[in-house]
């Protein structure tokens, strides 16, 4: 018999390391190629790693919580099998990883089509003496892993909450963010009360100040605006407009068979009037190249969306963004933060953006001064619409009318845009959102 080590491979362009999440197998267990065993959070996603041999696991060489560095060895199998003649084992050799899923939803393996999934899972520990344990109402356990969205997992696990004893509240029976937050202030003597109702209440406690460690998307995240903010000269302008008429044709829209199946919404009006904008002014879809002592514009606009997970804040992208009608990118941007939500998003939609949306407006904020993404050379914050006194000009004169009304800002890399070039783009952008018919001439 053979023993093994799997060492953690680079799941991502350029991965130095990443933290260990959960063990999906423990010491004893048997274990099948291309199974589940581990999930990890990278810079950019939470992924799970499949297993590239078949055994009997003899160790766990990272404990939970853990950070490793890639190349590390992070379990320990034993096999049967000769060694593999093309030397499999190792970094670098490692089966590329999946991005994580729920239990009820099929996988697709490296290299096998899909698969039954297997519901032997470990359970998250409860610290013995704790609410959970001690609770003579917890409810009975379930067979096979409780089911949950990656992110909502971690939480589970940062709050020492046990995923079998929290009532589900989702579809499908699938526990939510909102079950996870409920059940640990539960056990706090604060049972049923509104989540914002327990967050407005808490009180100070006595104790240390909390610490918490900077890594994954948050340490990515940190580290990409720190080089942002100091290398490119950002310049940021700002134009409030009158989207009245783009609800209406919304509105208008809405109502046809093509886009029956199909969530419009603002965000996709504005992300369709930018890219319009972007193809008078292609320098907003350029990189400053300082190696090369060049200016890169790109051929294809990958449009990123800004999503806010309970991870931290990261940046899919639409590839080929300038070709989709309407409806296709409304459905493009309606998937991308679905995925994102649930922690699923695959490392190709996080590399290779050109130029970025970030939707402030759904936390209720007016504007603000978005940073690049580091390579990109424009941003564009959209905030939210208000109902708002106006001035109407026509040819009857003017007018105080209630409107529809929203802020835009647009952050551009000054080395690449001049004044010039960023107030066309931006005046362009809401041109065609005051009269989106202009996007006929």
């Amino acid at each position: 018999m053979n023993v093994k080590h799997f060492a953690l491979p680079d799941v991502g362009e350029g991965l130095t390391e990443a933290e260990i999440v959960t063990w999906l197998v423990k010491r004893g267990d048997k274990v099948t190629v291309n199974q589940a065993i581990v999930e990890i959070e990278t810079a950019k996603s939470l992924v799970e790693l499949p297993c590239p041999f078949a055994g009997e696991v003899s160790e766990l060489l990272a404990e939970q919580g853990e950070t490793v560095d890639v190349g590390r060895p992070i379990i320990s199998i034993a096999t049967s099998s000769p060694e593999p003649a093309d030397g499999s084992e190792g970094p670098g050799k490692s089966p590329q990883p999946k991005a994580a899923a729920d239990e009820e939803d099929p996988k697709l393996l490296v290299g096998y089509g899909a698969r039954e999934i297997q519901s032997k899972r470990r359970r998250s520990r409860t610290a013995p003496g704790s609410a959970l344990e001690s609770s003579a109402a917890q409810p009975p356990a379930e067979t096979g892993r409780p089911k949950a969205s990656p992110p909502v997992r971690k939480l589970a696990k940062d709050l020492g909450m046990d995923l079998h004893a929290i009532e589900p509240t989702g579809a499908d029976g699938i526990r939510t963010r909102e079950d996870v937050l409920r059940a640990h202030a539960t056990d706090n003597g604060a049972r049923n009360a509104p989540i914002g109702i327990l967050q407005a209440q808490a009180k100070p406690v006595a104790g240390d100040d909390i610490r918490i460690p900077i890594k994954g998307v948050r340490k990515h995240t940190a580290a990409a605006m720190v080089q942002s903010a100091f290398t490119a000269p950002h310049v940021t302008e700002f134009v409030t407009v009158d989207i009245s008429r783009t609800l209406a044709l919304k509105s208008e829209i809405g109502r046809r068979r093509e886009f029956a199946d199909v969530k419009l919404t603002p965000l996709a009006f504005v992300a369709r009037a930018f890219l319009k904008a972007i193809q008078r002014t292609p320098e907003a879809n350029s990189k400053w190249d300082e190696a090369a002592q060049e200016i890169v514009q790109f051929r294809e606009v990958n449009l990123g969306i800004a999503a806010a997970t309970p991870r931290g804040l990261i940046v899919p992208n639409i590839k080929g963004a300038q070709c989709l009608g309407l409806a296709e990118l409304a459905a493009a941007i309606g998937d991308l933060a679905l995925t994102a939500r649930s922690g699923k998003t695959e490392q190709a939609a996080m590399t290779n953006g050109t130029v970025t949306i970030t939707n402030i407006g759904v936390f209720g904020i007016d504007t603000g001064t978005p940073i690049l993404n580091p390579g990109e050379a424009a941003i564009l914050a959209v905030g939210t619409v208000r109902r708002t006194p106006w001035v109407v000009e026509d040819e009857q004169g003017e007018r105080i009318e209630p409107r529809s009304v929203l802020q835009l800002a647009l952050s551009f890399d000054h080395r690449i845009m001049d004044g010039q070039q960023g107030s066309q783009l931006l005046a362009d952008t809401a041109a065609l959102l005051r009269e989106p018919g202009l996007a006929l001439l």
